[in-house]
């Protein structure tokens, strides 16, 4: 049986980041990865947002790592070459009932460590956004966009530098807990052909499939398995020149931030996500949604033409609460909670999962020992 000191399941952006910083210290990683490539599904459908860390609960996973990784994000971005902005963004309150959620944001991003938010009036906002159409704003100047494929890229390519090999096309299909660490098996898509590997550590960052893949782990108590849902999210896109220079978000709501305005790098405008439940893995975009998405956008955006929403891709949220329950926190499962040497379970890597890629990486080789 070859051997090897870390296998990862799951190249998304995270995955990536821990096969990074695993391999920068040293340790031979393989990257197995169930798809024909790198980052198809969560970590490229989203809204390529660098989250300033707003909305998470103080002393969460999600409010730590989103500060830290996103200042280590915009700092790789810059010396790595990988295309983004720092374009800011605007949180609106579209009615005067709305003002006091505001005033609940900047409250709970101050608590986080987030300390340049500041409070508009409809008539400062509305100078920096003409079109604009609120009560009362945040403005976030630390937020921004990157390009998440140039990042993941850029990623698998230090990790390969130091090492590390991706496989993609490569399901895991068992894991078992051995005294010397894992027997991790395999199955090859294109043919079902079957491989064992040993490795030292394990860690499950399969996003979607992470739930699914950690009941496979004969060892793991079923107690340590949580269940991950499924929320949809639609994505409208408006062709032209942009009517804003800043993202634009409602106040959030219930399992998302609202149906938001962002800009990608060449300069469009798209809107979404929302947040549809469903009960499997779905990429067809619900184009029934339209009328939704204009009615939520004409709240900010009184001059949205009519008829102009287009409907572009979806990506799918791994959650851990449901509908009407609370949002859930990251959950990043180590030897000191399972109690199993050697093995990271991912759960729930959601928003703001791709600002804080680099900051979890840095996690788990904590957790792990591996030391810096």
């Amino acid at each position: 049986m070859d051997k090897v000191d870390c296998i990862i399941a799951g190249a998304g952006v995270v995955g990536l980041a821990i096969a990074r910083s695993l391999a920068r210290r040293g340790i031979e990683v393989v990257i197995l990865e169930r798809e024909a490539a790198f980052g198809t599904g969560t970590s490229s459908r989203n809204s390529e947002v660098i989250h300033a860390g707003l909305y998470y609960a103080p002393g969460s996973l999600k409010a730590r790592l989103c500060v830290e990784g996103r200042g280590m994000l915009y700092a790789y971005a810059a010396e790595n070459g990988v295309p983004h902005r720092r374009c800011g963004k605007l949180i609106v309150a579209t009615s005067p009932d709305q003002d006091t959620a505001l005033d609940a944001i900047l409250a709970r991003a101050r608590a986080a460590g987030v300390h340049d938010l500041c409070r508009l009036t409809a008539a400062e906002a509305q100078a920096l956004e003409p079109e604009l159409a609120c009560t009362a704003a945040l403005l976030s100047p630390s937020t921004g966009i990157i390009d998440s494929h140039a990042l993941m890229l850029s990623l698998l390519g230090e990790a390969e530098a130091q090492g590390a090999i991706l496989s993609p096309g490569s399901a895991v299909v068992g894991v078992e807990v051995t005294p010397a660490g894992f027997a991790v098996t395999t199955e090859d898509i294109a043919s079902g052909e079957r491989f064992t590997m040993a490795s030292r550590f394990f860690v499950n960052a399969a996003g979607l499939h992470a739930s699914e893949l950690a009941g496979a782990i004969l060892g793991l108590p079923p107690d340590h398995v949580p269940r991950t849902l499924f929320a949809r999210g639609n994505y409208y896109s408006l062709p032209g020149r942009p009517a804003f220079s800043h993202l634009v978000y409602p106040v959030p709501e219930p399992g998302g931030l609202g149906v938001h305005l962002t800009l990608d790098l060449g300069g469009g405008m798209r809107f979404g996500p929302d947040v549809d439940w469903i009960d499997s893995i779905d990429y067809r975009v619900n184009a029934a949604r339209r009328d939704h998405f204009q009615t939520e956008i004409r709240k900010y955006w009184p001059g949205l033409p009519e008829d102009a929403l287009a409907p572009t891709y979806c990506g799918i949220r791994p959650k851990l609460s449901g509908a009407g329950h609370p949002g859930a926190d990251f959950r990043i499962d180590g030897p000191e909670a399972h109690d199993i040497p050697g093995l990271i379970n991912l759960f729930g890597i959601e928003s703001p999962g791709l600002t804080a890629s680099l900051a979890i990486a840095e996690e788990v080789a904590a957790r792990l020992g591996a030391g810096r």
